[in-house]
């Protein structure tokens, strides 16, 4: 179930403009060779992480750093999305993401919580941290989007309740809950500043995926070797006096062991996915990006063929639902779909080419009127008018 949890953070990767095909290629190998091998080292006694004496609880290594380096290289591979064709990109819908958010939060409880392998106190300690973390890491997000936007952004709670999850993930079941109040806050900070990191660095990380979850998952596992403790770990009855701890228990070493893990997995998951990519792409038929006019007219229609929304999606404007007339009406007026975006008009009106230039004060003329949204409705309204008029001229009872 982590592995899945990964593979489908590590897809945010492809977002609207990635194919579906190559995508599912990728995860198989990507899976194999890459979390695997993650997960080995620091969970299984035979590990190099897990004998070196490395602290992580649920998977900050395996699953958040994993994700979050291998989506960045997805997206370094894949290349960045057009600019001219997100001019009126947006949430899609933050009741969805909301409600998205708060069902993550359910699930992260089993995640975590359930890494303690019994109903133990210590299963009770990692959900009681999972949560301050994430609602302390929630509350510093929307403080560093209000002092931009002065506004109080939903999907700022919800990205900054991810983050906090996140850092929880390696730290819950290591740290006391005063500790994960700290790391909340730290967490915030960090991460959402991270989201600038892509604009650096020009990779086209859709999901901010490297920003939550690997720099999440970073930042938690050097919670870890600052304020692990042994009492904590040791409230499952199992591994009384088996960690030694972090720098709480004065045990210094812990810190570069920390580091060290970090720098591992980071490496090895972005080298390594950013070599399955590239040789998948090379491969005919499996190349990862879509066309570029699969690109503009969305990848629901391009590889799914279906929709969320009857029509919403299919031109994300209603002015682009008017059928295409190469010839103008007999009144001279020619009728032009118009779209929010230039080149999805374009590609509406004329397959791609662009549209014949018109006269000025019929380009204006196009702009507004039933004529430019819904011919069939236009005449049917000159028709009402028509009737209306004759309807309004005095007839005799016989004419009638």
């Amino acid at each position: 179930m982590f592995c899945g949890v990964t593979a489908a953070l590590v897809t945010g990767a492809v977002a609207e403009r990635g194919r579906v095909l190559p995508a599912m290629v990728f995860i198989f190998f990507w899976a194999t060779i890459v979390y695997c091998p993650l997960a080995c080292w620091v969970w299984n006694i035979h590990g190099w992480a897990f004998n070196y004496g490395v602290l992580d609880y649920a998977g900050g290594g395996p699953v958040e750093i994993g994700s979050g380096m291998s989506a960045l290289a997805y997206s370094w591979i894949l290349g960045r999305r057009h600019e001219k064709m997100m001019l009126n990109f947006r949430p899609h819908n933050v009741s969805l993401v909301t409600l998205g958010t708060v069902l993550l939060w359910f699930g992260w409880l089993g995640f975590n919580g359930g890494s303690s392998f019994g109903a133990n106190l210590r299963a009770t300690i990692a959900c009681w941290n999972s949560c301050l973390t994430a609602m302390f890491a929630a509350m510093t997000w929307c403080l560093l989007d209000f002092r931009l936007a002065k506004k109080w952004s939903m999907v700022g709670w919800c990205s900054g309740t991810i983050s906090g999850l996140v850092a929880a993930t390696p730290a819950s079941g290591f740290i006391p809950p005063w500790a994960s109040i700290v790391l909340g806050v730290v967490t915030g900070v960090c991460c959402n500043f991270a989201t600038k990191v892509k604009f650096l660095v020009r990779i086209d990380d859709s999901l901010d995926v490297f920003a939550e979850h690997a720099v999440g998952g970073m930042v938690g596992l050097i919670f870890n070797a600052l304020f692990g403790a042994n009492y904590i770990i040791g409230l499952d009855g199992v591994n009384n006096g088996v960690y030694p701890g972090g720098w709480v228990d004065h045990h210094y070493a812990q810190l570069y062991i920390q580091v060290a893990y970090i720098v591992a997995t980071s490496a090895y998951s972005f080298v390594m996915s950013a070599i399955i990519a590239k040789l998948i792409d090379l491969v005919p038929g499996l190349h990862l990006r879509a066309s570029e006019e699969a690109e503009l007219m969305g990848m629901d229609d391009d590889q799914l063929g279906e929709f969320a929304y009857d029509y919403v999606e299919v031109r994300r404007d209603f002015l682009a639902w008017t059928p295409v007339k190469e010839e103008p009406i007999p009144g001279g007026h020619r009728f032009v779909p118009q779209h929010g975006i230039e080149e999805l008009q374009n590609l509406a009106n004329t397959n791609g080419h662009s549209p014949p230039a018109s006269p000025p004060a019929e380009v204006e003329q196009e702009k507004v009127g039933a004529s430019v949204r819904a011919p069939a409705k236009e005449q049917a309204v000159e028709s009402a008018a028509d009737e209306s008029t004759a309807n309004s001229i005095p007839v005799s009872r016989d004419s009638s």
